[in-house]
């Protein structure tokens, strides 16, 4: 690796073996059951997970970014106590499908293990529960990559790249997940070039397409080109929508001015990709809260799509808000800056600082993002995006209300049917109590008696 403390004595530790379990020609829409293991080293335990159907048309996704992970121990560093819960709820979403294949999207800043080898364990442990059961795809962030002499770094960046990763420079991201394609990136330096950057692929109704905010994402790049040729070529006729990802937003009301240079760039470069390519959804992390924005370019609320007449704009959406507890302020007032006054800027909709989750499901007419917050497990903000263009939220009037997934649907009817059956319960006990009351009463006398 790069630097201290992940190639040092402090932070490294031997990583063992890694290896890559390919299965090939599966059944669609097909659970199957499997354990990793030996005979001389001993079997996990058994799990099972769902196939994905190449010809179903529902899309189900639970998307964030910067979760960590927390020990029962004090460490070197500060962990993410609230990214247990992130993932008590969304084991508690995919319990609840059924046989509906699922995955997990995870943009950015890892397991926060900055050179310290046993969180990146630690990490994995953490989110085996669901990690098993669904597919887990990640991006990078700068908690897995950045580095003082990482080797894409223009005058503009100088204060944006920094020691982030730990000495990292991507290692340990790259060996420890396969996303698919080719993506890769030289370090430079004596480590391996970095992978899993930049890929996309189809799931039921949605593209999606991930990027990497760490390494050159400029019109001559390899990035900007891939960017640019899959957009150009998705079919919106099997996949009418389009979602990106990526970890440093390219819109926030946090006041986090040091990435602005890079905030720029993104609106120079990238958004006009995405307004000509008609993307749907945007979706970015490392501000570790949520901030759902209008439709828009360029700084600019468009329209809705109500009446068929606007143009189809992305909705940005950041989503860091997985388990970090490090939180940025809003933006204050320009002329009270240092007055506790945060205005919400009117492309901003909806703000909030609660940790949680955020919830997708897509069918070849809509597509619904739900933000789960952790401590209810309960939807607290709702957009739709219709194919034909339209955008919902749950405060428009007249606006669909229907904010339960399926899956939370078959929850409602399981706890209706729990708490029916406790109903009858009591019912039932209140009744044989009383009967056996009444057979007693038949059988004594009292001696005394309360009334006067």
């Amino acid at each position: 690796m790069c630097g201290a403390p992940a190639n040092g004595s402090v932070g490294w530790r031997d990583p063992g073996w890694i290896h890559y379990g390919v299965m090939r020609n599966l059944n669609k829409g097909t659970r199957y059951y499997y354990k990793v293991g030996s005979d001389s080293g001993g079997w996990s335990d058994t799990h099972s997970f769902i196939s994905r159907d190449g010809d179903s048309h529902e899309t189900i996704a639970f998307l964030f970014g910067d979760l960590g992970t927390s020990t029962p121990y004090n460490t070197f560093l500060r962990t993410q106590e609230e990214s247990k819960s992130t993932i008590k709820w969304i084991l508690r979403d995919i319990e609840s499908l059924g046989e509906k294949p699922a995955f997990i999207s995870h943009i950015g800043d890892i397991s926060y293990a900055r050179g310290y080898s046993w969180l990146w364990d630690t990490f994995f442990t953490q989110i085996e529960p669901v990690a098993s059961k669904v597919p887990y795809h990640v991006c990078i962030g700068n908690h897995e990559y950045d580095w003082p002499s990482q080797p894409w770094k223009p005058d503009w960046a100088q204060r944006i790249y920094g020691t982030d990763g730990g000495g990292e420079c991507g290692v340990p991201y790259s060996l420890k997940f396969k996303m698919p394609g080719n993506s890769s990136f030289l370090t430079g330096a004596r480590a391996p070039a970095t992978q899993n950057l930049y890929y996309s692929f189809n799931a039921g109704a949605v593209h999606f397409l991930y990027m990497s905010t760490e390494t050159d994402f400029l019109p001559g790049s390899d990035q900007y080109y891939f960017i640019k040729r899959d957009l150009e070529n998705v079919d919106r006729r099997k996949t009418p929508f389009i979602v990106v990802q990526g970890h440093r937003p390219m819109y926030t009301t946090s006041n986090e001015v040091k990435d602005s240079p890079l905030r720029e760039r993104m609106v120079e470069h990238l958004e006009p990709l995405f307004v000509k390519n008609k993307v749907n959804l945007a979706l970015w992390g490392h501000v570790h809260r949520y901030e759902r924005f209008c439709p828009m370019k360029n700084f600019t609320c468009g329209g809705t799509g109500l009446k068929g007449k606007d143009e189809a704009l992305p909705v940005h959406v950041v989503i860091g808000m997985g388990g970090q507890d490090w939180q940025p302020i809003w933006e204050p007032r320009p002329d009270h800056p240092n007055d506790p006054i945060y205005p919400q800027p009117a492309r901003s909709l909806y703000r909030g600082g609660e940790f949680g989750y955020t919830r997708l499901v897509a069918t070849k007419k809509k597509l619904t993002l739900t933000y789960i917050g952790n401590h209810d497990g309960e939807p607290h903000d709702v957009v739709e995006i219709h194919a034909s263009g339209e955008v919902l939220d749950s405060s428009d009037d007249g606006g669909s209300t229907n904010v339960q997934a399926t899956f939370s649907w078959y929850t409602e009817v399981v706890g209706f049917l729990v708490l029916g059956a406790f109903v009858g319960y009591v019912i039932g006990f209140i009744s044989r109590a009383k009967k056996t009351s009444t057979d007693c009463r038949a059988g004594w006398t009292a001696v005394k008696s309360d009334e006067p």
